[in-house]
C-alpha cells in the first residue's frame, strides 16, 4: 500500500484525519466491471458490518465534515480492505506518526 500524505492545511477545519484516505482508496477500488466503488456501495458494505451509514455520511466523512468514531474506523478499514493504521497515518507499519 502506498503512503498518502494529507494535503496542505487539511486539518485546519476537518473533523477527521481518515476521510481523505477513505476517498482515495474507495476511488482506487475497482469492481469486477472495472468501475470504482461508489459512496453508496461503501455505505452498503458498512451496513453489512452493522454500521448505520448512508451515502451522505460517506460524503461528509470524505470531505472532513463529519467525525468518525472508533468502531466506524474499524468498519471502514474492513470495508475498504486496508488497515486502520493506514487510514490514520497513510502507512501500514507500526510508526504512528505523520511525517
Amino acid at each position: 500500500m502506498n503512503t498518502y500524505e494529507l494535503p496542505e492545511n487539511f486539518m485546519v477545519d476537518n473533523k477527521n484525519i481518515c476521510g481523505y484516505r477513505v476517498r482515495m482508496i474507495r476511488e482506487q477500488t475497482r469492481k469486477a466491471n472495472g468501475r470504482k466503488m461508489t459512496q453508496t456501495e461503501l455505505a452498503e458494505r458498512l451496513q453489512s458490518l452493522g454500521v448505520e451509514c448512508d451515502r451522505l455520511a460517506i460524503c461528509r466523512i470524505e470531505t472532513g465534515l463529519r467525525a468518525v468514531t472508533d468502531f466506524e474506523l474499524v468498519a471502514l478499514s474492513k470495508a475498504l480492505g486496508v488497515k486502520v493504521n493506514w487510514l490514520l497515518f497513510g502507512k501500514d507499519d507500526a510508526d504512528n506518526t505523520e511525517d
